[in-house]
């Protein structure tokens, strides 16, 4: 039984409703063709998406169907199958595509068409997906909620009065309304967490260089943002990230994967032990019912053998978000200066785009340093905290999803924010520690808002934490998405 939303929309059709792993099965098997399952989701997208804004850029109907007999064809004539085979994917607009429009948000890019794909994006292409569009992100995915001016916003799955999170937040939407059966993300601050917990589904940020990133410019400093799967079944997610994941030679920050995390899967956790870090101890500024609905999780979580302690790590916090935010500057403000540096491009900044440049030409060279010395701490700590504890939990975000019409809280329980992302401080542990984090629905509030828990293990950790996932999937009384 899923959750209902607010959305005048009917349920979807059996096709929509399957897990992707199941659908790629069925293709596979040939007991659906590909153009039966396109025809289906884009039905379905036609149905939902004006209503939500989810999917931008969608390719011509005819297209995407010409593609499908293709892959037919293909099939028919026995040619393999990858694990994708057939499966329609609208890829997150902060991604290359090759031949197909990416704007990134930005009003600077709204006619860009690549001529090359992202890594990941290749890989995806590679095991056979159908590529029908891309997802909606927050220009140039600053801040957790979708809206730009080159598409507009991004509503909530289940309250269209609600944001949808983000930077995934496209992507996120479209899961939950069973527009796609699986979607790409990227995370730097919470980006694949925070909107799978606003909707219901379960975002996967990987160790740091599971997914090899680029191509870029700079492939050794950016080193915080990486790229995941998310999907409405954490073995829908592993699917996904074993095409994602592995070295690739031009991204020298990445690594090798070892097996197939789907396959992974196929043996059980056995428990453990986890950390519960809530809001470090009254740090955290924290929406009532967000800290009730996580605990409520981890009881449930305690069925599964996973049993939980609170605890508090000796770590001045505030160090640790300013580190953070000079080391953000660093890479997205330098990363964005060259728009800056242009009056006209300017002008089409965001003004948390503006901020983030102008931070970043004031820092120094030892404030970076010092910010990187502290990171490396913090690495440390959760170094030791994984010799006496599996996991560590913490809400996915510190607020419910609110108003769509506001850019960000400026206020949180009494407490008045400082910039546009420090609500999302609950997010930036995993990304500094450089760990695999799962975002698993937690509940909802009384209002119908959902809510997500972070999962966060070791460094390299992944299947551990994607099995814990499966273990947590199997305590809940509801399924991710909406109906």
């Amino acid at each position: 039984m899923r959750p209902v939303t607010k959305h005048a929309v009917s349920p979807a059709g059996d096709i929509c409703r399957l897990s992707a792993v199941e659908l790629a099965d069925r293709i596979r098997q040939r007991h659906f063709s590909v153009r039966d399952v396109a025809s289906a989701f884009l039905d379905r997208i036609e149905a939902v998406n004006p209503l939500v804004n989810a999917i931008v850029s969608l390719r011509e109907r005819a297209d995407i169907l010409a593609e499908a007999d293709r892959a037919d064809a293909h099939l028919a004539r026995g040619g393999e199958a990858g694990s994708l085979f057939g499966l329609p994917i609208a890829i997150k607009d902060l991604a290359l595509t090759k031949g197909l429009r990416t704007t990134f948000g930005s009003p600077i890019f709204a006619d860009f068409i690549p001529d090359t794909d992202d890594f990941f994006v290749e890989r995806i292409r590679k095991a056979g997906a159908v590529i029908i569009g891309k997802t909606n992100v927050p220009e140039f995915g600053l801040g957790s909620n979708t809206y730009n001016p080159v598409f507009g916003p991004t509503l909530n799955a289940f309250d269209p009065a609600l944001t949808a999170g983000g930077s995934s937040g496209g992507a996120a939407v479209a899961l939950a309304l069973d527009m796609v059966p699986i979607a790409d993300g990227s995370d730097f601050g919470g980006s694949l967490r925070n909107p799978a917990a606003y909707n219901n589904v379960y975002g996967f940020r990987p160790s740091q260089g599971l997914v090899p990133a680029g191509p870029d410019i700079d492939v050794f400093h950016a080193q915080m943002g990486v790229e995941g799967p998310m999907g409405r079944s954490v073995r829908d997610i592993a699917l996904l990230l074993d095409e994602q994941a592995g070295y690739h030679p031009h991204a020298p920050l990445s690594h090798a994967k070892e097996g197939s995390f789907l396959d992974g899967l196929a043996a059980k956790a056995a428990g453990g032990r986890v950390a519960w870090l809530g809001d470090l101890g009254g740090h955290l500024p924290t929406e009532p019912g967000v800290l009730d609905l996580c605990e409520a999780a981890l009881a449930r979580f305690a069925d599964a053998s996973f049993h939980s302690e609170a605890l508090v790590p000796d770590v001045d916090f505030e160090a640790l978000w300013q580190a953070f935010v000079t080391l953000r500057q660093a890479s997205s403000g330098c990363g964005l200066k060259a728009h800056y540096d242009d009056p006209a491009k300017r002008e089409l900044l965001k003004p948390e785009a503006v901020w983030e440049v102008e931070q970043a030409m004031r820092l120094t060279a030892p404030q970076i340093h010092a910010a990187s010395v502290r990171r490396t701490s913090w690495h440390r700590t959760l170094l030791a905290l994984f010799e006496r504890f599996d996991l560590i939990a913490l809400p996915t975000a510190q607020v419910f999803p609110f108003d769509v019409t506001t850019h960000w809280p400026r206020e949180v329980a009494g407490r008045t924010l400082d910039s546009y992302h420090r609500w999302m401080q609950v997010s930036v542990f995993a990304t500094l520690g450089g760990c695999p984090a799962l975002n698993v629905p937690a509940g909802f509030d009384d209002k119908g808002r959902p809510m997500g828990m972070q999962l966060i293990g070791r460094p390299r950790g992944d299947l551990a934490v994607l099995k814990a996932g499966v273990a947590y999937e199997a305590t809940l009384p509801w399924s991710a998405g909406a109906a």
